[in-house]
């Protein structure tokens, strides 16, 4: 079943004539999520001594929660206090004034791995992180997207790279989670992971899994006109559906129409050639 909108509701560049209802209805989800501040809380439950056998470092663990709801979701990130301190020197780069009245902790000479030490300085990291997300410009910087998932993003697409695609995707999934959370704002970030999960999937044979994850990506792409993706995510689908037997009809009429497009490269590449490009 589809639904139309009206052409008073429609947004330029986005067809709902396309859109199943659950699509639709997780589409405007989407919407109005854009409108509504999502409050997360930071927490440092733990930290760990690295001892390798030319370094020693802290690690800190880092957990995300929604507040307001139940978080089901929690997953932890591990960074060392090099990666804060990093983190604040592109902030400070960015935002300067807004960051006037934020300190780091300090870094110590010595007692770093005083248990003291360490559990002052993981109540100190977390305000940190509380206080420098409660700067709205701050939170929506690219440089916190970094901090929270690259080091996990490279990981993952490394291993896709190498064929280790039940490792790739779990990684993938566990950053998709800490996406979700902190690009309310735009919803547009996420669907480069949702598209290498969907690549994971399809070559694990998953193929129902993958083209749902698809089909999750695809009125994002549609509505922001994410020509780049666009047209290798409906090829991506279209293979996977005739795999799953199912109607495809409406999927391949609009595939042709970007194929057919003056904004469409003369060759599209394939989704997991597009996809194994990122990290490189």
């Amino acid at each position: 079943m589809s639904c139309t909108l009206t052409d008073e509701d429609a947004d330029p560049g986005f067809s709902a004539s396309c859109l199943t209802t659950a699509e639709l209805q997780q589409h405007w989800r989407a919407v109005k999520q854009e409108f509504r501040s999502i409050k997360l809380l930071f927490d440092i439950p733990s930290a760990r001594i690295n001892d390798q056998m030319f370094s020693k470092y802290v690690v800190y663990r880092i957990v995300i929660i929604q507040s307001g709801t139940y978080d089901c979701k929690r997953v932890a990130v591990e960074r060392r206090y090099t990666d804060f301190l990093h983190l604040h020197q592109e902030l400070l780069l960015d935002f300067n004034e807004e960051m006037e009245d934020m300190v780091m902790p300090r870094k110590r000479v010595t007692g770093n791995f005083c248990e003291e030490i360490i559990s002052e300085r993981r109540v100190a990291l977390r305000d940190y992180l509380t206080q420098i997300y409660s700067i709205r410009c701050v939170r929506r910087s690219q440089a916190i997207q970094a901090f929270f998932t690259q080091q996990e993003l490279k990981e993952a697409y490394d291993l896709l790279r190498g064929g280790r695609f039940s490792r790739a995707l779990e990684g993938l999934q566990k950053v998709l989670v800490l996406q979700e959370k902190l690009s309310s704002h735009d919803s547009t970030l996420v669907i480069p992971t949702l598209c290498a999960i969907l690549v994971c999937q399809r070559d694990l044979e998953d193929f129902n899994a993958a083209f749902q994850t698809g089909r999750r990506a695809l009125p994002t792409v549609r509505r922001y006109e994410l020509r780049r993706y666009q047209g290798p995510l409906l090829e991506a689908l279209v293979d996977l559906g005739y795999s799953l037997e199912l109607p495809v009809a409406q999927l391949q009429e609009e595939l042709t129409r970007v194929r057919d497009s003056p904004h469409s490269p003369v060759s599209l590449i394939s989704l997991k050639e597009l996809v194994v490009q990122e990290f490189v």
